[in-house]
């Protein structure tokens, strides 16, 4: 990913870049998966959204778990509609790097999902993950509906005393109903399939998450 000098807090509503009304690119298939990247999505499918570091690495923790249908990477949590990487990259569109998931509810449940979440990155990190800096990179859970944002915080609440004992930091993961997604560029889109030796930048606490493991949220 970029290395560029960033702000490490929000900007404020007068510095948000005005973007564009209609995305750059027409969405296209998934690299590995083969689905729409932008639906339509199956019947009964529900969507989960979160952001933990750089989202080239992040959607590869996802992908290829049973019950998932679709992964895309893209751009939520500001204000500039139809950011490309460039704006984000400022620190001035206020979004973070996300990857929405669409599953089946069937298969694999949201907690299964968190559990990925919390262990795949250091959630304690605030405005940056590993080498990445920037407000782009950090923790958030989107969440679709009330019983995903209870589920969401729920899970935070169990991870957060397992990580104080571990002698870890608050939590600082942005926990919220989900903005407006914006598709990041096709290149992003199943980025370490396509090259598989790409950069992929996590520091995971190595701390496990108590939900899939007997303890629901």
């Amino acid at each position: 990913m970029q290395f560029l000098s960033r702000k490490p807090s929000l900007p404020r509503a007068g510095e948000m870049l005005p973007g564009r009304p209609e995305p750059l690119e027409a969405p296209g298939l998934h690299v590995v998966s083969g689905h729409p990247l932008a639906g339509p999505y199956p019947d009964g499918h529900e969507i989960a959204d979160v952001a933990m570091g750089c989202f080239w690495g992040a959607e590869k923790r996802f992908w290829s778990i049973p019950g998932v249908w679709v992964t895309a990477v893209g751009y939520q949590g500001g204000e500039t509609p139809n950011s490309t990487y460039t704006e984000t990259c400022t620190g001035n569109t206020g979004h973070a790097e996300a990857v929405r998931i669409v599953f089946d509810p069937a298969v694999l449940s949201y907690e299964r999902l968190l559990k990925v979440f919390w262990e795949s990155h250091d959630p304690t990190q605030g405005f940056r993950q590993g080498n990445d800096v920037g407000t782009q990179y950090r923790s958030a859970i989107f969440a679709h509906g009330e019983a995903q944002l209870a589920a969401a915080i729920a899970s935070r609440d169990m991870y957060a005393a397992e990580l104080a004992k571990a002698g870890y930091a608050a939590i600082t993961t942005e926990i919220r109903e989900a903005p407006a997604f914006y598709l990041a560029e096709d290149y992003h889109q199943g980025y370490l399939a396509k090259n598989p030796d790409g950069y992929d930048c996590h520091t995971a606490t190595g701390i496990a998450c108590p939900i899939g493991v007997g303890v629901s949220a």
